[in-house]
């Protein structure tokens, strides 16, 4: 593996963690509190940021990607927590999916990252070429974390 591809694997470990240390400061209730003026709240975006990253690999390979049952119903772009259901996992698991990911990813494609597939959107051929788009979603995403943060915060 090429020196970028190993920073950029280190790169998704890194902003993954930041993310999770994030979640970690709310509680589970707060978790699924969705404050005034937001469309979600912690539990979708943490849903959310695990099932996008599959799904676009899943695009670009044509490969069964491992995501649970349900997470397409409960976190896909334009859901909303309204569509939770009873089955839709905890915030605790959900944080022990988005933990082990990283790594499952870096498993299954490192040896092959810049493996060429026919392109999809944005013209994205390559494994590398899908990680880096779904790092700056995820940041995107740790920015709406923060928000809801500071936003639960004056509440209390």
């Amino acid at each position: 593996m090429e020196k970028r591809q190993e920073i950029l694997f280190s790169q998704m470990r890194t902003y993954r963690m930041e993310l999770l240390q994030l979640a970690k400061s709310f509680t589970e209730e707060e978790a699924d509190i969705i404050p005034q003026g937001f469309r979600n709240n912690l539990r979708w975006n943490l849903g959310h940021v695990f099932l996008d990253q599959y799904l676009w690999i899943q695009a670009l390979t044509k490969e069964e990607a491992p995501i649970p049952n349900g997470f397409k119903n409960w976190f896909s772009y334009g859901t909303t927590p309204t569509d939770f259901t009873a089955n839709t996992p905890a915030f605790t698991h959900l944080l022990s999916l988005l933990q082990a990911q990283p790594g499952q990813i870096f498993e299954r494609y490192a040896d092959h990252i810049d493996k060429e597939y026919p392109a999809i959107d944005m013209g994205m051929e390559t494994i590398e070429q899908v990680l880096i788009r779904t790092i700056f979603h995820e940041g995107m995403h740790l920015q709406a974390i923060l928000d809801i943060k500071k936003a639960l915060s004056r509440k209390i």
